[in-house]
């Protein structure tokens, strides 16, 4: 059924409904009228000045709320914009940010005098008329949505920071030519650029990015730590790009909950933005956020297929299916964007899940259900193509996973029984690089495998250079994949005294990681290894329970 009209009256005395209204209320809830018809939502501070000069105003909203029940008015409170309000907790609504369903505000009848009043009328009785045309000499009062211009400091700085993480300058320098003048890292430049910031939406926008920095780093603590800060940036005050920012929010968050592999948790956060009111067009139209969900939804999927590949294959293989669609949508979305290193980024996930489908049986149709061999022909192949994109965006930004990748896949078909004796573990056929770079084919022009010629050790090991030598950094669970693999492939070769060195070291990088991750490690170390290195480099203890990393 249908809910009444309510007639509001907004001369004095106002009356809703024939009742008169206390102004405050009133004010509010004409103000959320005006901000469903525009698409918007109503900060906490935009009260301040028009309804209250309070220092706090939470009875203001309690007594705004109480007048909207009596009236038989649901209003609703948060980030959420597609809840029933009437299943929304109290306790955050003082906090805002406020919004009226549609369905509420298509009752209300804004009336001067018994008549509709006019879009006019109804800013005067707001207090926001039309801004006049300022005079000579004058400046007027920026909108809400206003971006800063009068001053380039903070957008270069900006800039250099968002530079400095696209080449993995995160929280160290590194190396570049003598000439160039950029910032020690991409954690110095975004404090510069805060420092400079001068609006809201400059101070959120750092926020925001500080976010996506301490999240790459994987500090999930820290990002998750900016995110709140970022939240109480958008309750207070409405800013440009409003939308944006919390659809970016909204995936940092669910990338955190992903790293801790609560994969149900991610994909909820994931889900509610494609509910949300304000994100779900973002996510249609923007190629950045249907890029970032798109991929972060496709991992999701792929971890819970190859968790699922043993005991249920028959649910594991519409997941593995689902993972390749939004791949495909993540690569799509990074290419109508021109952006390289997010295209890159997708392609190195698809050939891993190609080939992990493959180890767990699972043939997808995106790879024509190829297995064996020709599964890991196709997967390299991506790998390739991800490594040429990467080259591409910037040198000095590849991080390392395609190398790790390309090592895991060259071991995959050696299964050392475990604590296999040196020599038998040495006698072990993994795939040389050039029998990887003949499966790439012409796939990715130009593709260079980097220490090729000496083997997988030797790759790892210039990767590991470059990082103490400071030409890349990689955050914590790279470095852990690259010492993993040095020490096999150092094995491998009968060099013990490297391979043992890559374990000591990886030992203290453990502790970076979490939970599950740790325990991958652990795993391969003391199941895949040879006697001979255990003996010199012990593993350390195993969990009780613990979850493979995908």
């Amino acid at each position: 059924m249908p809910l009444p009209t309510l007639a509001v009256e907004l001369t004095t005395p106002q009356s809703v409904d024939g009742r008169a209204a206390p102004y405050q209320s009133l004010w509010l809830l004409v103000r959320l009228h005006q901000a469903q018809r525009r698409g918007e939502v109503v900060a906490l501070d935009a009260l301040r000045g028009p309804v209250s000069s309070a220092r706090t105003l939470r009875m203001v909203v309690s007594r705004a709320f109480r007048d909207f029940k009596a009236w038989g008015v649901r209003v609703g409170w948060g980030a959420d914009t597609a809840r029933d309000p009437r299943f929304l907790n109290a306790e955050g609504r003082s906090q805002g940010p406020f919004w009226l369903p549609p369905a509420e505000a298509r009752r209300l009848r804004l009336q001067v005098d018994g008549r509709s009043a006019t879009a006019a009328e109804v800013n005067a009785f707001l207090g926001l008329p039309a801004a006049p045309r300022p005079a000579a000499g004058t400046t007027a009062s920026a909108p809400a949505d206003a971006v800063q211009l009068q001053d380039a400091r903070f957008w270069h700085q900006l800039a250099a920071a968002q530079q400095a993480m696209r080449q993995g300058r995160w929280a160290s320098p590194v190396q570049g030519r003598p000439e160039a003048q950029a910032p020690a890292s991409a954690l110095t430049a975004m404090r510069q650029a805060a420092a400079l910031a001068q609006d809201d939406y400059q101070r959120a926008l750092v926020t925001l990015h500080e976010a996506l920095l301490w999240r790459r780093l994987g500090d999930d603590a820290q990002a998750r730590k900016r995110l709140a800060a970022l939240q109480r940036q958008r309750l207070a005050r409405q800013v440009a790009s409003h939308d944006y920012l919390g659809a970016m929010a909204a995936i940092v968050a669910a990338w955190c909950s992903y790293t801790a592999r609560d994969l149900p948790q991610a994909q909820a956060q994931l889900a509610a933005m494609a509910r949300d009111a304000q994100q779900a067009p973002l996510l249609r139209h923007h190629p950045q956020v249907r890029f970032e969900w798109n991929n972060l939804w496709a991992l999701a999927c792929r971890s819970r297929a190859l968790g699922g590949a043993a005991h249920d294959a028959a649910g594991a293989a519409p997941l593995a299916e689902e993972a390749m669609r939004h791949f495909g949508r993540a690569l799509a979305a990074a290419f109508e964007s021109h952006a390289f290193d997010a295209a890159q980024h997708v392609a190195a996930n698809m050939g891993m899940a190609v080939w992990l489908f493959d180890r767990v049986g699972l043939g997808v149709a995106a790879a024509g259900h190829a297995r064996g061999d020709a599964a890991l022909r196709h997967a390299v192949q991506w790998i390739a193509f991800s490594e040429w994109l990467s080259g591409l965006a910037d040198v000095q930004g590849r991080s390392a996973w395609n190398a790790i990748y390309l090592m895991r896949m060259a071991r995959g078909d050696c299964q050392p029984a475990r604590g296999l004796p040196l020599a038998e573990f040495a006698a072990l056929r993994p795939h040389t690089p050039r029998a990887l770079a003949e499966a790439a084919g012409g796939s990715a022009p130009g593709f260079e495998w980097r220490a090729g010629r000496e083997g997988w050790a030797a790759m790892a090991g210039q990767r590991l250079a470059e990082h103490d030598g400071g030409q890349h950094r990689y955050p914590g669970l790279q470095l852990a994949g690259l010492l993993l693999e040095q020490a096999w492939y150092a094995a491998h070769a009968r060099d013990l005294r490297s391979a043992a060195g890559a374990l000591a070291r990886l030992r203290s990088v453990l502790p970076q990681l979490v939970a599950s991750d740790r325990a991958y490690f652990v795993e391969v170390w003391a199941d895949a290894l040879p006697a001979e290195l255990l003996a010199l480099e012990p593993p350390p203890r195993r969990p009780v329970r613990h979850a493979r990393a995908a």
